[in-house]
This record gives structure tokens, sequence and C-alpha cells, in this order.
């Protein structure tokens, strides 16, 4: 039977030690949260950011604006939360309404504010391992891993998914603790033979179910990224069949509790970090 990764119990360290850190500085680190349009889902997300604000000391600043908003509209907010001195990570939040280039969007927003660790410096950062920010869910996965005790070193590590929020970025951040990775996606033929190769899977394809128990080796750590919602029910399940896979993984994330409380905990990190980097330049 699997060990479960408690990513809420890690993550409520996580935001004690932010809020700590937080509270040393000569004034609190400020996050500009954008939202466009009424999206329900949009709406939680940006209300769970600003509630997991509070509780790290973290001063947020919420700017609604209406579905039909243009998009030079968008970019010149952006620019002047670019310039104000007193806003240390702008986070826009996505989707975007269709009439808006989320690419152009991305790209303006500074890279030292860029708390997502989208913006394409960014990611070439990440890619040469020059110390920059890293996207919130692969960067939740690695503290996972550290906190565990589990080594990449020389493991064979499957990312299914290509994402650039995760899969891509999450295999980057594997292969730099010296795993072997494997990409696989939609077009990858027979999965099953690449997942039961792999000592870490991570599973990031926003398909229900799509990893049961004959499709992994005993004893691989198993990572199930996905919040997949059940429209009858409301219950939240990951692509990775739990029941079946805990008994051959020797770890596993649970679905809820697992990956989601991370990746909230270490965008609140990004802040204090991007704040730490804007306060140096002051």
């Amino acid at each position: 039977m699997a060990v479960l990764i408690d990513g809420k119990k890690l993550a409520e360290r996580i935001c004690a030690e932010v809020a700590r850190e937080a509270a040393k500085l000569p004034r609190k680190p400020c996050l500009a949260a954008i939202l466009v349009g009424d999206d329900p889902a949009s709406e939680i997300y940006v209300r769970n950011k600003e509630r997991d604000c509070l509780k790290c000391g973290i001063d947020s600043r919420r700017f609604d604006l209406p579905a039909g908003t243009a998009q030079e509209e968008l970019l010149s907010l952006i620019d002047k939360l670019n310039r104000d001195g007193a806003v240390d990570g702008i986070l826009v939040q996505l989707p975007l309404p269709e009439h808006i280039d989320e690419s152009a969007v991305i790209d303006a927003i500074s890279p030292d504010k860029d708390i997502d660790a989208f913006h394409p410096l960014n990611v070439g950062k990440m890619i040469t391992g020059e110390p920059t920010l890293w996207p919130c869910t692969p960067a939740g996965i690695m503290e996972m891993f550290r906190e565990y005790g589990i080594s990449l070193d020389g493991k064979k590590c499957v990312m299914v998914g290509r994402s650039n929020i995760v899969g891509r970025p999450m295999g980057l951040l594997m292969l730099r603790e010296n795993g072997t990775v494997i990409y696989c996606h939609r077009r990858t033929p027979d999965l099953a033979e690449m997942t039961r190769q792999a000592d870490i899977l991570v599973v990031a394809a926003g398909s229900p179910g799509l990893i049961t128990g004959d499709m992994i080796k005993p004893g691989a750590v198993v990572i199930d990224v996905a919040m997949n919602r059940d429209p009858d029910t409301g219950k939240f399940f990951g692509d990775v069949c739990f029941d079946e896979v805990e008994k051959k993984a020797s770890f596993i994330t649970p679905v809820p509790g697992g990956v989601g409380p991370m990746t909230r905990a270490m965008l609140m990190k990004n802040i204090l970090t991007a704040a730490k980097i804007s306060l140096k330049q002051m």
C-alpha cells in the first residue's frame, strides 16, 4: 500500500514559512490579481488566492474587468502595475475571453512580477538553469519529492501531458534533478508501455481514469495533477484510478488534497520571492 503524499499539510507549513518571512520585510508583499469576465471557476480561483494572501501576510489588489474589455485596456493596466513599485506580483487569471491574445498578455507582464512563471524569459531561464521564478504546480511537486525523500537521480521519469503550465516545465525540473525524462501525450502509441517503465510517474492529462493499476510498475511514485469534477455528484477526482494504483505504488498523491494545495502555496512563495527581488532593486 502506497504512502499518501499529504499536499495539504505540506502547503500549510510552506504558507506559515512565507508568513514569517513576509513579516520580516520593510513592507508587505503585494499581489495584483486581474479577472476579465465572470467565469464562475475563475472567480473561485481568484477568491481563494485572496484568502491565501491574507493567511500569508500578503496584500492583494483585485481588478475585475468586464468580459468585453479591449485587449489594449488590459495591456494598459498591466503596464501601470509593472511600473507600480508597491506591486510585487501580477496574476492575470486564465482563460481569457477569446478576443484577447493570451500570449500578448503573458509577454506584457514584467518577468520579475510574473509569479505564474509563464513569461518566455522566465521559461528560458528555467531551461538554462538560471535562477528564476518557477511555475507553481511543477515547483510544488518538486517540494513534495524533497519532503518525502524521493530522489530523481538516475530514475526514469514519465510525464503524461505536455502543457506549458504543467507538463513541459515539470519535465525540465525533473531533468534538473538528473531524472531521465520521457514525455507522453495523446499521440503517444501504447501509453501503458511507457508508464510501466516509470520510477516516477506524473500525470496531467485531464482525462479521468486514464491510468489504471495495470499501467504502473510496482513501487512507482505516482503524482496525479488532474482535478476533474463529476457533474452529477460534484466530487473531484484525478486521472489516476486511485484505488487500483495505490495498491502497487510506493507513494501517491490524493485528489483532492495532493498537488492542488501545493500549487497555491508555491504561488505565495513566488510572491514573496518577487517582493525580495523588488526590495533589493529599490
